[in-house]
């Protein structure tokens, strides 16, 4: 809205479009620009009707975080599933042009502690069985949104945008995410961190970087890495405990041992079981198609901490 598009999103009750609402009206004045449609990825009504006369589709939703019950199928078929309604009512109302958030470790080594450097030629081996079910639900998604698009021959394009760890200023703290990493840390509430890298992109970057491949005549049919730079969460710390002031003051730079977390995996924090296969993540990834095609050219990951930690404790979520 702040390029000057109407923006009709799907919520999948009106309270929650309200909830959305009230979360952008802080940012830009929503009257008369923004509108909604009841939809929900896990059912096929109401998608026609919201991709109705819609000339370019941005799909961002997908599963994230833990399964239910342990089940995978809790993340892989309401990402697959809705990736191909999104898809299907897309086709059937001659949309232009759908955009659809994927992932990095779609495009990643099987092993996280593979080096070197890669780009979007490369698929995740979605029959890895040690692939977390995340990265197999989002890599599962894509490949079945190429495929659809493969059998269709009318006018509309996809293109797909893998991005990194996001992080950021928040528009709300309902279902902080991956931020919700920052925010612990400044509550004091992580004593240590793992030895876990991440390559984080800005939120900002990432919005940006969708509308470059909404409008990019060349980036029809195209994959595109969204990746920042990569950083140790002990990196991150430090520049929290350092450069935040009295707002970090209770941020750990303490690294845990990687035998301490596969312990405390396997015996009394089921959670960490799903980050266990990153310590120690050396392979990155290339941004190089983006920035040629695209000219897209994201911060400073530094930036993108501060600002994230700053909104968070605007916003009183330290701790959330």
């Amino acid at each position: 809205m702040e390029r000057g598009y109407d923006v009709r999103a799907t919520a999948r009750s009106p309270e929650k479009a309200r909830s959305v609402t009230e979360a952008v009206s802080g940012v830009v004045d929503p009257a008369g620009r923004l509108s909604f449609a009841v939809a929900d990825l896990t059912a096929d009504e109401g998608w026609d009707a919201a991709l109705k006369d819609v000339d370019r589709v941005l799909h961002v939703a997908s599963p994230l975080g833990m399964t239910a019950g342990g089940d995978p199928r809790s993340l892989i078929a309401p990402a697959r599933d809705g990736a191909l309604r999104v898809l299907r009512a897309a086709a059937s109302a001659g949309v232009k042009r759908v955009v659809m958030t994927s992932a990095a470790n779609a495009a990643s080594p099987s092993s996280y502690a593979t080096e070197g450097v890669t780009d979007e030629t490369l698929w995740t081996d979605p029959d890895d069985p040690t692939l977390i079910p995340y990265r197999r639900s989002k890599t599962l998604a894509e490949r079945a949104a190429w495929d659809f698009m493969a059998g269709h021959d009318g006018p509309t394009e996809l293109t797909t945008v893998l991005p990194g760890a996001v992080f950021g200023p928040v528009l709300t703290t309902e279902n902080l995410g991956s931020v919700g990493i920052v925010a612990r840390m400044l509550a004091g509430r992580m004593r240590g961190v793992p030895r876990i890298g991440l390559e984080i992109v800005d939120v900002r970057d990432l919005v940006d970087v969708h509308i470059r491949a909404m409008t990019s005549p060349q980036a029809g049919g195209q994959r595109f890495l969204a990746t920042g730079e990569f950083m140790w969460m002990t990196e991150m710390a430090r520049v929290l405990r350092d450069e935040l002031g009295e707002a970090g003051g209770r941020v750990s730079t303490r690294q845990i041992p990687d035998l301490a977390v596969r312990l405390l995996a396997r015996f009394k924090e089921p959670s960490l079981r799903e980050i266990t296969p990153s310590l120690g993540r050396r392979n990155r990834h290339s941004t190089e198609k983006a920035r040629r095609v695209l000219g897209w050219q994201p911060r400073p990951t530094r930036e993108t901490v501060l600002d994230c930690a700053a909104s968070l404790v605007e916003r009183d979520a330290v701790g959330a």
